[in-house]
């Protein structure tokens, strides 16, 4: 396989320190999973350097979840799994790579990755690669960095020809003093790793195969050492997690401004890496953005709405805490203030769905106004339909929902429900207070009402006074 790349990522680690029975790898920052960030920089890397490329994907702890992980994946085709059955350290975690995936030996160069460094790009993979490929007599390089607290990290030691790793535990306190230190991140030919593989020992203070074995002083291997530490940074605890993630947010608000979106406040906005959001918009404090949502263009966002998987086209107005999930919202609506749209929801272009409105699984066509104090279940509303404050579907009788069909133009007066399953036709009126049981067809009048009894005179026993 000429300009081929096995990539391989330690994803076996259980996290203690995150506090969290779920593998680390899999841990949610931005939006997405740890590991997803790594996978995606890995392939965009192998994709610009025209490198035929393979991700195997090293699991240990709680390992159905991160199969569960790769079966979903939507790059799964180029991605594999190996079992590192006990952790017994990095160099057996590369063991069990290639005893799961031998095919990996026939790439020409194994990169090795830590899959809970979400800052890491592509570019930090092609300077190393471009560093191997200019000297031909190189065997590995690991990318490094100067930083002031060096605690925890492996320390760089350098050698006439090569370099060597120094582990913190097996560091004497001379060692510890060295500021330059292992990011864990590898590219190594191939032949290399397999001659030098399965001679590592795990002759050190914690019984450990450590692949940095792989770098000696004697070894054609060199330290490329990067300027700043943070496309390195790993996470290991809550907190990490959460400065980490703010980083993430915020380059994602930045490139949205230079896109043409307007925020208000940059700094008061939550939005995962997924989201999309056109130009012309404009977002106020306080919104949040989750998951796959999309933006149109020129789309008003007001302040304290929660967006979550949902489709908001051009020119709609979302005014203030509204909350959509799994919802469209079709171009010039407008949604709120203060009205919720519930998983399977559509609303129709230029349709309106004002404040303390609920809407459920249900399809609005254009037009349809729902102006306030309503809920639409298991509906579907035709065009230009009016609904009156106070309309309720009752689609669920205990044990089944039910749906509400109502047609275009009609009219729906206040305080009405509709007793599902049911149908209101095109052109119909339903007058204010009705509870309607059975349809209506085109064009029909209803009304259910008791029949209004006036007493004159008679308020004055009905009336309460307080005495004095």
């Amino acid at each position: 396989m000429s300009n081929s790349v096995g990539i391989v990522i330690l994803a076996a680690g259980k996290g203690t320190r995150m506090k969290t029975d779920q593998p680390k790898a899999l841990a949610p920052c931005a939006g997405k999973p740890l590991l997803d960030y790594v996978v995606q920089a890995a392939l965009n890397f192998a994709k610009n350097s025209s490198l035929k490329a393979e991700i195997g994907v090293v699991v240990g702890h709680r390992k159905e979840l991160l199969e569960q992980w790769h079966t979903h994946h939507s790059e799964k085709s180029a991605i594999k799994t190996a079992w590192q059955r006990e952790q017994n350290g990095t160099a057996d975690a590369l063991k069990a790579c290639f005893k799961d995936l031998p095919h990996f030996w026939n790439y020409d160069y194994t990169l090795v990755a830590c899959a809970d460094t979400p800052l890491i790009s592509e570019k930090e993979f092609q300077i190393l690669f471009n560093e191997l490929q200019s000297q031909p007599d190189l065997v590995g390089v690991a990318a490094t960095f100067e930083t002031a607290k060096p605690t925890g990290y492996g320390r760089i030691q350098k050698g006439k020809q090569g370099f060597r790793i120094i582990e913190e535990k097996d560091a004497s306190e001379e060692e510890k003093k060295i500021t330059e230190v292992n990011s864990a991140f590898y590219f190594l030919k191939t032949t290399h790793v397999k001659a030098i593989l399965n001679q590592i020992d795990n002759k050190n203070k914690s019984g450990e195969f450590y692949l940095t074995d792989l770098f000696q002083q004697d070894f054609a291997v060199k330290a490329i050492k990067f300027p700043s530490e943070k496309p390195f940074l790993g996470i290991n605890t809550l907190e990490q997690l959460a400065n980490v993630d703010k980083i993430i947010r915020a380059e994602k608000v930045r490139q949205l401004m230079l896109e043409g979106v307007r925020f208000l406040d940059p700094s008061l906005v939550y939005i995962e890496s997924d989201v999309l959001i056109g130009l012309g918009s404009i977002i106020y404090p306080g919104c949040t953005f989750l998951g796959k949502t999309k933006i149109g263009n020129n789309v008003t966002i007001e302040s304290n709405c929660f967006i979550k998987n949902s489709q908001v086209e051009d020119g709609a107005d979302i005014l203030a805490s509204s909350y959509l999930e799994e919802a469209v919202v079709h171009s010039e609506a407008t949604i709120g203030p203060m009205a919720r749209l519930r998983p399977g929801t559509v609303i129709g272009a230029e349709a309106k769905i004002g404040n303390f409105v609920e809407v459920k699984k249900s399809k609005l066509a254009r037009g349809v106004k729902v102006s306030h104090l309503s809920y639409i279940g298991d509906a579907e509303i035709g065009e230009n339909s009016n609904i009156g404050c106070g309309f309720i579907t009752c689609n669920y009788d205990g044990a089944n929902k039910h749906q509400t069909k109502i047609g275009s133009n009609s009219f729906i007066g206040s305080d009405c429900q509709a007793v599902a399953p049911i149908e209101i036709g095109n052109d119909a009126f339903v007058a204010a207070g009705t509870t309607i049981t059975k349809s209506v067809p085109d064009g029909a009048f209803a009304i259910a009402r008791s029949q209004q009894v006036t007493k004159e005179g008679a308020a004055k026993k009905f009336i309460k006074t307080k005495k004095k």
